[in-house]
């Protein structure tokens, strides 16, 4: 697996994925497989400069994106990892904890913690998450999308938990 910064020229091949709609039948914004609901994500990721996009090492083809965000520089650092998704023909083959594994090594070069935001009934991510050894917070944020409230629970890991833990 290649990881690496996303570009215009990635959309097409992402879209191809996100179009089907079993990748957001868990996830609080679940018409993404719209084109223009894609589009719009599309954008907001690549305008913030930490998208990745994910990539076969042997054939470079796409197999889905990730992204870092919300760096703060205080009290040791924190960056949150999200906005991941991968093609249907990638789940539970290993890929999410590869990808995991290269970005949180990455971020505990320069800060202290890592955060993950994750809707409250999308438990495939949940999972994935304690997998890999991050754990749920007692915080949560509450949004709108489409006059419904979305829940996202705040999960984190710190530098010693991903040394010690199943990704160290």
């Amino acid at each position: 697996m290649v990881l690496r910064p996303l570009t215009e020229t990635d959309r097409e091949a992402l879209h191809a994925i996100a179009s089907d709609p079993a990748v957001w039948e868990q996830h609080p914004i679940h018409d993404r497989w719209r084109r223009e609901v894609f589009d719009a994500f599309f954008d907001t990721c690549l305008a913030s400069g930490g998208a990745l996009a994910v990539l076969d090492r042997r054939d470079e083809r796409m197999l889905g994106m990730t992204r870092f965000d919300r760096f703060d520089p205080d009290e040791g650092g924190v960056v949150e990892i999200g906005w991941t998704f991968l093609a249907p023909r990638c789940w539970g083959k290993g890929y999410n904890p590869e990808m995991k594994r290269a970005m949180l090594a990455h971020a505990f070069a320069s800060v202290a913690l890592v955060e993950f935001r994750v809707g409250d009934t999308n438990y495939r991510s949940r999972n994935a998450l304690e997998a890999i050894g991050a754990q749920r917070t007692t915080r949560y944020e509450l949004e709108k999308y489409q006059g419904k409230r979305v829940i996202h629970l705040v999960y984190e890991i710190d530098r010693e938990a991903f040394i010690g833990g199943p990704l160290g």
